[in-house]
């Protein structure tokens, strides 16, 4: 096969003695705590600050976002962007943040204390395989930073599907119980799976029992088929769930349907579960996992989503915490700032726009700004300087003129916290401050009450407070109709055809590079 996996020269030292592997509710229990709020492993999201945010707020357990197995073994540079060991913070038990040194940051902005240590610990890394060894051969390199290695069956993606991993593995059997098998054997750390399940429970058992019987220590169940995603996602199945933690007996979490506070005791009552896992609630509100201020855990006394209720509600009817979402906003830059270990762009930008979605919504003109903000480059190149915002590589357009663009290795010096990103980072503080500014003014102006969303009677808060989003389902009608063309379109894109003059692509006709007709014409 070619295999080849080199370690980073930091590993350590294997003159230590290996402690103990402990399997099932042992491992459960002893290693990892008996979590029962835990964050799941997304891509691009929950990265090491991230991870620090929500452990601040009661997140018990977090995965790593998913890795390429292949790629981690073999490319050194993708396994420093994927789990950086080099700073001594990932999948550490105790690191000191460094002292942030924000010239932007707002009087009101949480800052952690340098002195006050951090953890990223307890940590399960996951990996996205299809063969059997490179799966080995990444997960023995994370084997000291982590407490175990999941296998990622779960991803429904379409590039999941096209890269063979995820839930796209489900139907083959054999090779889960090999990828499983290996770990199970040659780790000195537990391995465990997270699932999606299929239509009929009777075979979901089967195959969560395949699981265990491969040497699974612990199973994440996503109470949903791979066909529901996105807009057709739907709720998940917590029948399935219950009827898979009783067949097996290794811990049992439970994945799906959690968007406030007191779905996290209805979910573990409801299913039997061991603990919760949650993936969309934490983005919009990574204080998810909290109580509300002055409650004790899982004292879900405020009114359920299910509920008869008023048209509005008091904010103290609230049994989980859902404070300022700049605040949250302003701790999570302060975090990624205090940090050695770089915090990729794109996951700082995905962050923001979710956690401050409700305010985005109604503050356009700040949504733009925030969507605007890049890393700002400047280089000298023949005497020549050149400037411009934004990671590409090549040549791009910038204010009028042609610039150079990074080069990797530049852009590779500005992941690792270089002065354009921590530029960019201040910037992004920048923003956020003139956010809290304008929640301020709405404030006195907009009821502090809790309403009802007209059209899924589920509740929305205040939008200067963090909450749950509620993704519209897709439009439905009552008898399928034949769409409405226009003929001179029609005959236009017959003529397009006929003459070859473009490619047909998803309903899009391309001629070169450009758009010159769409579906979204007729």
């Amino acid at each position: 096969m070619g295999l080849t996996a080199t370690t980073e020269s930091h590993s350590p030292s294997s003159d230590q003695p290996l402690k103990q592997k402990l399997g099932g509710y042992e491992f459960y229990r002893q290693v990892l705590g008996s979590p029962k709020f835990i964050v799941a492993p997304m891509v691009d999201q929950s990265e090491l600050a991230f991870r620090t945010l929500c452990r601040r707020y009661g997140a018990q357990l977090v995965y790593t976002p998913m890795i390429n197995a292949k790629l981690f073994a073999t490319d050194p540079r993708h396994r420093r962007h994927a789990f950086n060991m080099i700073h001594g913070e990932e999948g550490s038990p105790l690191f000191h943040p460094r002292l942030s040194s924000s010239s932007s940051s707002s009087a009101s902005s949480p800052s952690p204390a340098p002195s006050i240590p951090s953890t990223d610990r307890p940590l399960i890394v996951q990996f996205s395989a299809n063969d059997p060894q490179y799966l080995l051969a990444a997960a023995k390199i994370v084997e000291p930073y982590c407490d175990a290695v999941d296998i990622n069956l779960g991803c429904p993606q379409d590039i999941a599907k096209k890269g063979r991993y995820g839930s796209w593995l489900q139907d083959e059997w054999d090779l889960i119980y090999q990828m499983i098998n290996i770990l199970h054997l040659n780790l000195n750390i537990p391995v465990t799976a997270k699932f999606r399940i299929f239509p009929s429970i009777e075979k979901s058992v089967e195959y969560a029992k395949m699981l265990e019987r491969a040497g699974a220590q612990m199973v994440v169940c996503h109470g949903r088929t791979r066909e529901q995603r996105g807009h057709n996602t739907g709720l998940a199945s917590y029948p399935h769930i219950v009827a898979i933690k009783n067949a097996l007996s290794i811990p049992v979490i439970a994945n799906g349907n959690i968007l406030f506070y007191e779905d996290l005791e209805a979910c573990l009552k409801e299913t039997g579960a061991d603990g919760v896992m949650c993936a969309e609630g934490v983005l919009y509100n990574p204080a998810l996992f909290a109580p509300a201020q002055g409650s004790s855990a899982l004292s879900t006394t405020a009114t359920t989503p299910t509920s008869p209720s008023p048209s509005t509600l008091p904010l103290t009817t609230l049994a989980g915490h859902h404070p300022p979402h700049t605040s949250l906003a302003f701790e999570y830059l302060s975090i990624v700032l205090s940090q050695r270990t770089p915090t990729p762009f794109s996951a700082i930008k995905g962050h923001l726009f979710k956690i401050l979605r409700p305010a985005i919504v109604k503050h356009h003109d700040l949504r733009d700004r925030l969507g605007k903000v890049g890393i700002r480059r400047t280089k000298v190149v023949s005497g020549e300087k050149f400037e411009g915002p934004g990671e590409e590589d090549g040549v791009e357009r910038e204010g009028g003129c042609y610039v150079r663009g990074l080069t990797r290795g530049e852009r590779r010096e500005e992941r690792d916290g270089g002065e354009g990103w921590r530029e960019g980072v201040e910037e992004y503080i920048r923003v956020v401050r003139e956010f809290e500014k304008r929640m301020e003014i709405d404030q006195a102006t907009y009821p502090h009450t809790i309403s009802t969303h007209p059209d899924t009677n589920l509740r929305v808060l205040p939008h200067w407070l963090a909450q749950p989003y509620f993704r519209p389902p897709p439009l439905r009608d009552v008898a399928p109709q034949k769409p409405v063309v226009n003929p001179d379109l029609e005959r236009r894109l017959e003529e397009f055809r006929r003459r070859q003059l473009g490619r047909v692509d998803d309903g899009v006709i391309k001629e070169g590079d450009h758009e010159v007709l769409g579906q979204a014409d007729l």
